[in-house]
């Protein structure tokens, strides 16, 4: 099927060398080029990335996990309150 596309130079350069090089015509360059590039995008080659998880180990006692943004923020408030004392 013909039709016509609009190539940046650059890549009009590199599939014209790509064919050169392989001794291959210019319009099996370009459809072995496309076709590559439509099968890697429809099949990712990459596995999702997995963050790893780490065991804290045991609570302190008294320390209860459903309420970790106010504990986040009471020791957060405590560092503060040191950095002022400190720069006095």
């Amino acid at each position: 099927m013909r039709t016509t596309l609009s190539i940046d130079d650059v890549l009009l350069r590199q599939l014209r060398q790509k064919a050169l090089d392989s001794g291959k015509p210019f319009k099996q360059v370009v459809n072995d080029t496309l076709r590559a590039g439509l099968h890697q995008a429809a099949s990712p080659q990459r596995q999702p990335y997995r963050c790893p998880t780490f065991s804290i180990g045991a609570l302190a006692p008294g320390v209860d996990l459903s309420k970790a943004n106010q504990l986040a923020a009471g020791l957060e408030d405590e560092a503060l309150l040191e950095k002022l004392r400190q720069s006095r």
